[in-house]
């Protein structure tokens, strides 16, 4: 855990290197001691059909959500998700410059008793990590 969803407007194809954001937000999160490195995991959902604000398809929206197992502090959370937030402002920088954004974060504690996880990455990380 972490695991980062991302959900941004299809109006902000080409305007956006959704990539790039995605790595962004990634390299924040692992900077966060209170995020094991091997559960991180960023994704990006493009969504086709919004209506915002007056109606104008002009605009768009990136919103982030970040799920992760209960058990930390909500001055951990609070300071994790600042992090990871500004993260997003910074590589939205040049789009928020020419054009109608909003962002918004959440973070959202996670039943361990209701997870169930499985997988192997651990295993193929490079010793250095």
């Amino acid at each position: 855990m972490p695991h980062i969803h991302i959900e941004y407007s299809a109006n902000l194809d080409g305007a956006v290197d959704m990539g790039t954001v995605c790595e962004a937000i990634r390299a924040a999160a692992a900077g966060i001691e209170a995020f094991p490195m091997p559960g991180i995991r960023v994704r990006a959902i493009r969504v086709d059909h919004v209506a915002m604000a007056d109606g104008d398809p002009k605009h768009g929206f990136v919103d982030l959500s970040v799920r992760l197992r209960a058990g930390r502090s909500d001055a951990v959370k609070s300071d994790a998700l600042a992090k990871i937030f500004a993260a997003l402002e910074t590589a939205m920088t040049p789009v928020l410059a020419a054009r109608s954004v909003a962002l918004s974060a959440e973070i959202r504690d996670i039943d361990a008793g209701l997870s169930l996880k499985s997988g192997n990455v651990r295993d193929h990380l490079e010793e250095a990590q």
